[in-house]
């Protein structure tokens, strides 16, 4: 029932046995009486492990004769606590608290002292798309950005979003607003009818059906520039040369 999926960092029992070596075991591991007068320990593997790496012959605990499911349920708890779970880990852990013990989220926020609305978002993590949690597991994604794309109404807008936002690395910010956009898009404003000349509209076409481009003509009492919009570096080349200015 340990919620880290990953195994014990050796350089992490390293600097916690340093720090035992030189203050002792500052906080009790907490076990339970099992067969064969031993213990088994519910809380505290890491300093345990620390200390057996300094041949300790004891460390401070705290007994306590719990069932099999007290004994589970606080081990979860207890990881729950910690500061270096990722938000997958975190998420699966108060996930098999509501499942495995039947734990309410109030439940869940009383015992390991987290707030109530993080919970449920955790939870809700659970529920987006599977590609979508491969993209927040292997951290390409954060959860600020999960938390984000939990706005958006269908997975498939979810995973439109995600791709792009990885594509190119959108702030939680960023990703924030474009699913506020999609969700409410800025109404379209009209924009408003070019009167021209009609020897300079004509002018415009002509160039149009010459050059094979869109081309905007921008007159003000015989001053003005002449825009030509191109899609593709072919266009660009083409139109280069048909002016003469090409290498």
């Amino acid at each position: 029932y340990q919620t880290r999926t990953v195994s014990l960092d050796p350089a992490a029992l390293n600097e916690l046995a340093a720090s035992i070596q030189a203050v002792g075991v500052l906080q009790p591991i907490v076990v339970r009486p099992v067969a064969g007068g031993r213990y088994q320990v519910i809380a505290g593997e890491r300093r345990c492990e620390a200390a057996r790496m300094l041949h300790h012959q004891t460390i401070p605990a705290v007994v306590r004769p719990v069932s099999n499911q007290q004994a589970m349920e606080m081990t979860i708890v207890e990881n729950l606590q910690r500061l270096d779970l990722t938000c997958m880990e975190e998420a699966r852990g108060y996930d098999r608290l509501s499942r495995e013990f039947g734990l309410t989220q109030e439940q869940m926020a009383q015992r390991t002292g987290k707030d109530r609305s993080s919970i449920s978002n955790f939870l809700r993590l659970l529920k987006l798309p599977a590609e979508l949690l491969t993209l927040v597991e292997s951290a390409q994604l954060s959860f600020g950005h999960a938390k984000a794309l939990m706005t958006l109404d269908s997975p498939e807008a979810m995973l439109r979003l995600a791709h792009r936002a990885v594509q190119l690395s959108m702030s939680v910010r960023q990703l924030e607003s474009a699913a506020s956009q999609l969700m409410h898009p800025t109404p379209a404003v009209a924009k408003p009818e070019r009167i021209l000349d009609p020897n300079v509209r004509e002018a415009e076409q002509q160039l149009q059906r010459s050059l094979g481009l869109r081309v905007q003509i921008q007159d003000k009492r015989g001053k003005g520039k002449i825009v030509l919009e191109y899609t593709s570096l072919e266009d660009f080349d083409r139109v280069l040369e048909m002016l003469g200015a090409s290498k």
